[in-house]
């Protein structure tokens, strides 16, 4: 059986409980490229509005850098106490950026899946440690495929840079000659412009990559259809869900039977506790049907229906706890009953007709017979 259900094809769309629980162990959709794109967005507009000042502050360290005491010159600290003085102020003045790119980088993983953190995936596990499950991970399909990726990613920022650098060599070798400020002016137009450039790339390659993961993690989500047969199985046999079941059936059957009550032709009622509506087809040959009943609230209920949709409502104490102690929804009363219901339909009918003339029948008191006479608690009258 193990054997079938792992070679069986995956076909099903996956259920909420298989995704949850992919959710608790890590497996979200999640896509490098996107990532790596919206950093290079949040760089390339940083340096579109504050790349100027940028440039000017970069330009004042390293001119600091070239200034000292002509007594200094022979020290022997000189050197790097000023590179390292330069390289820790350029730091501080690039660490907006830094902060960016971590903040877009840590936003964009939570586009697509979300932010979920698991601690399932981040526990050790033996798998991780052992030989041969590293060397389908590094041979594997998956493993093929983020290596292709990679090196054509690779190949189209370097061949980008290229082109960059080619078409503005001879700009590149001119800074050598210029002042420190004009240089560094100069390289900052050349660099954005290759931010800019490798931006528009990576976003295209974001956008190859989104759609195959989102099929990816489509794929991997599926189930077998004896996966589903379990899951469910193994749901519904929960006693919480079983409860739940049963009770959306019950107010599915409550609304279906309180919608009958406007179609019934009589209610019988005892006058407040209980109430049956029963429904009859004169040009059928079978008896009268319940189509609802109920006690208390639900009885209620029944008699405020009735009213909404101008059914009579007949007052038969006996006969209403008869009928409600003997016969379930949509099925037909008994056979020993049949007299006594006949009474009450054929009163009603009369009433129906007055308005074309007919003789109105006298109201009855309908006979229940013993043996169908019950106690409002179910038990039988003596």
């Amino acid at each position: 059986m193990a054997e079938q259900d792992s070679t069986a094809e995956k076909t099903e769309e996956p259920t909420a409980k298989r995704l949850e629980k992919a959710r608790e162990d890590g497996q979200v959709v999640r896509s490098q490229e996107l990532s790596v794109a919206m950093m290079m967005i949040g760089v390339a507009g940083f340096m579109y509005i504050f790349g100027g000042a940028l440039i000017l502050q970069l330009s004042e360290v390293f001119a600091a850098g070239f200034i000292f005491d002509r007594r200094d010159i022979f020290s022997d600290n000189l050197l790097p106490a000023t590179f390292g003085s330069q390289a820790l102020e350029g730091m501080l003045v690039a660490v907006p950026i830094f902060v960016l790119a971590i903040v877009l980088a840590f936003g964009a993983s939570g586009i697509l899946g979300g932010f979920n953190f698991s601690m399932k995936a981040a526990a050790p596990k033996a798998s991780k440690i052992n030989p041969l499950s590293g060397l389908k991970r590094i041979f594997g399909t998956k493993a093929l495929v983020d290596l292709t990726k990679a090196l054509v990613k690779f190949g189209l920022v370097a061949g980008v840079l290229y082109l960059v650098v080619s078409s503005r060599f001879d700009q590149l070798i001119g800074l050598g000659f210029m002042d420190i400020q004009p240089a560094m002016r100069g390289a900052g137009e050349i660099i954005a412009g290759g931010v800019v450039l490798v931006t528009l790339t990576l976003i295209i390659a974001a956008a190859i990559d989104v759609p195959y993961q989102l099929y990816e993690h489509s794929q991997k989500m599926k189930m077998t259809k004896q996966e589903v047969k379990d899951e469910f199985k193994d749901t519904e046999g929960r006693p919480e869900v079983k409860a739940q079941i049963r009770r959306k059936q019950r107010e599915m059957a409550m609304g279906q039977m309180m919608d009958a009550v406007g179609d019934a032709d009589v209610i019988i009622v005892n006058p407040e506790h209980f109430a049956v509506a029963l429904s009859y087809d004169p040009s059928s040959s079978g008896a009268p049907t319940v189509v609802a009943k109920g006690v208390d609230f639900l009885a209620q209920g029944i008699r405020e229906r009735a009213g909404d949709n101008a059914v009579p409502v007949f007052l038969s104490p006996t006969l209403a706890r008869a009928l409600y102690f003997t016969t379930d929804v949509n099925q037909s009363i008994p056979e020993s009953l049949y007299y006594a219901v006949a009474q009450v339909i054929a009163y009603v009918f009369s009433l129906n007709s007055l308005g074309r003339g007919a003789a109105v029948a006298e109201k009855p008191n309908p006979e229940v017979p013993k043996g169908m006479r019950y106690n409002p608690d179910g038990t039988l009258a003596d």
